[in-house]
């Protein structure tokens, strides 16, 4: 149901507000504001992505938890689809989405409302076999290919 909200409330928050802005300053300025906050939105969000994808990185190399990198680079990726929506309460919430410290509250109020049971690191290594010094004999002999058929012949019957 919250869905369904989301969905009727906010494309009407943004009519709103392109009436509002449009009133005061016009149809080209609106629009030029429109696309330049998706343009900036795009840099910003490519170099926090960049950014949040060497946390991740580092996490991983150091076998440490990686939820708080990939919590960031979702909110990261959520917040440019948002910039590319056009309209102002998307872009307002998708810049707000890539400064670090309010990732950062985000991320600390989910982590409150969940509860994660269980976390194991497995190393990448592989083991070492128990067999690996074992040598094993094999005998094999080479099979020609069966001569070609005549047309006709479906390869399910012999002559």
């Amino acid at each position: 149901m919250w869905l369904f909200v989301l969905f009727v409330t906010i494309p009407l928050i943004e009519i709103g507000l392109f009436i509002q802005v449009g009133g005061l300053i016009g149809l080209w300025p609106t629009l030029g504001i429109v696309i330049l906050t998706a343009v900036i939105g795009t840099f910003l969000m490519r170099q926090q992505g960049l950014r949040a994808l060497n946390d991740l990185k580092t996490s991983l190399n150091d076998l440490s938890d990686p939820t708080e990198p990939l919590a960031h680079g979702a909110m990261i990726l959520f917040a440019g689809a948002l910039l590319l929506t056009p309209g102002f309460f998307t872009d307002v919430v998708g810049l707000s989405l890539l400064i670090p410290p309010v990732r950062s509250a985000v991320y600390s109020y989910i982590r409150g409302r969940v509860k994660v049971q269980s976390f194991t690191v497995q190393s990448g290594r592989p083991r070492p076999s128990d067999d690996a010094d074992t040598i094993t004999d094999v005998d094999y002999e080479e099979v020609d290919p069966e001569p070609p058929r005549k047309a006709g012949e479906s390869g399910w019957t012999r002559h």
